[in-house]
């Protein structure tokens, strides 16, 4: 997974800079309609989907466990495609939809954190941005009904802080690859 997620750090800066964008967004227009707020949680679905699919299937041979950036592409895919088909969704629906994709993305990065191997300074950053997806999900799910702005408000925020600890993420995995061709290089070769 280490190896897999080194050489597709740009996955995660990339997921990690749409999620920020978003955030920035959501928080500039607190007023935003509904419809420009499903259109600005599609596009992160979807940039975020494309970059873990194109970053799975780029790099497959690599190790067995390519299918989980798949698997989470595919969930954020889809949860962009939904709020494209339907954008004038009720707000109930979109939080539905918008509280399933952070549980099901969160639960994808707690496993990936679990299969990670490596003991990289910010390997707890999955931990970290898995355990508070779950987290969001779960309130957004169990308070359907917040105000609006309120959850405007929640899901920029959101959006800002697991974007910018996957941005960090995705910039120390850059390092991950090199670092473990540096110590196959200084591993004595047995006959």
């Amino acid at each position: 997974m280490d190896e897999l997620l080194g050489r597709a750090w740009w996955m995660l800066a990339l997921r990690g800079a749409a999620g920020i964008l978003f955030g920035v967004l959501a928080l500039c227009w607190p007023g935003l309609t509904l419809l420009l707020l499903v259109a600005m949680f599609a596009a992160y679905a979807l940039i975020g989907g494309v970059a873990a699919v194109s970053a799975a299937i780029r790099h497959h041979s690599i190790r067995t466990d390519w299918w989980l950036p798949l698997l989470l592409g595919l969930c954020m895919i889809v949860s962009g495609l939904i709020a494209v088909a339907a954008p004038g969704v009720t707000a109930l629906v979109l939080i539905t939809v918008m509280g399933a994709n952070a549980i099901v993305t969160g639960a994808l990065d707690l496993v990936a954190w679990v299969r990670l191997r490596r003991r990289g300074r910010t390997q707890w950053l999955l931990l970290f941005i898995g355990s508070l997806s779950v987290l969001f999900g779960v309130f957004v799910l169990a308070f359907p009904g917040a105000g609006a702005l309120a959850l405007v408000w929640m899901i920029g925020t959101y959006a800002i802080i697991t974007g910018a600890l996957l941005f960090v993420l995705g910039l120390g995995a850059r390092n991950w690859r090199s670092a473990v061709l540096r110590e196959q290089q200084n591993t004595p070769l047995h006959s």
